[in-house]
């Protein structure tokens, strides 16, 4: 389904049984490897393009839920597609990538979840778009990508304030005092919260900071880092 130009990418198990499903966790092109963004966006429109059009944003950390299709590049952190050969694509490089798939309504979201957009609702929001269009939670599937762990996501205490009360769980001190935040573990409260079954919450725990030969990090690379791409859709 996909062109070997695609480059590494990670699936699950779960979401490769689903018929016509198309998904995937980019990775960086070897230990080393880095690309502009425009050139990781043109390899992966043309890996992709057996299966459909892939669709991207301008993500901004917002809360905003965009629906395919679309032309350009629109402003928001969130999409929605219910039409076969669309594909939404999710751009990072620390932050989290959250793919949900309604295996009956061949439906499918994506969010981008940084702190900002997990403090704000992001990937509620996303679930909420697909209620919206007649989805059951209880019949979704999630799937969480690489992102940066508590281990190395060294954060200020004002970001106490920022998640609220009964957020405590969610930050614990590092190695050096510092405090540290688990976004992966507020997403998946959050797709709780949203009535998503815990078993059908899935995926990876790699820390985009830690992995270096699979992963770019913004925070460990600095405004140089590239961007891996993740897509979500089923195919033409």
């Amino acid at each position: 389904m996909l062109g070997m130009s695609a480059g590494p990418l990670v699936t699950l198990p779960a979401l490769n049984a689903i018929p016509g499903l198309v998904h995937g966790f980019g990775q960086r092109l070897g230990p080393l490897g880095w690309e502009s963004r425009d050139a990781g966006r043109a390899r992966m429109t043309a890996a992709l393009a057996s299966a459909g059009q892939l669709l991207l944003l301008r993500q901004v950390h917002g809360t905003a839920v965009r629906e395919a299709p679309w032309e350009g590049t629109p402003e928001a952190d969130a999409s929605l597609a219910e039409v076969p050969g669309l594909l939404l694509g999710i751009e990072t490089a620390d932050c989290l990538p959250v793919l949900l798939v309604d295996p009956q309504r061949q439906a499918v979201a994506a969010a981008h979840a940084g702190w900002r957009g997990t403090a704000a609702g992001v990937t509620a929001r996303a679930v909420a778009a697909l209620v919206a269009h007649g989805s059951d939670p209880g019949e979704l599937l999630a799937a969480l990508g690489p992102g940066i762990g508590p281990c190395c996501y060294q954060v200020g205490p004002e970001l106490r304030q920022a998640f609220g009360p009964g957020s405590e769980e969610f930050f614990r001190l590092g190695s050096d005092g510092r405090l540290c935040l688990d976004v992966r573990a507020v997403n998946r409260r959050q797709l709780l919260l949203a009535g998503l079954h815990a078993e059908r919450i899935l995926g990876l725990d790699d820390c985009t900071s830690c992995c270096s030969d699979r992963y770019h990090s913004f925070r460990r690379d600095g405004k140089g880092a590239g961007r891996m791409i993740s897509f979500v859709g089923f195919s033409a």
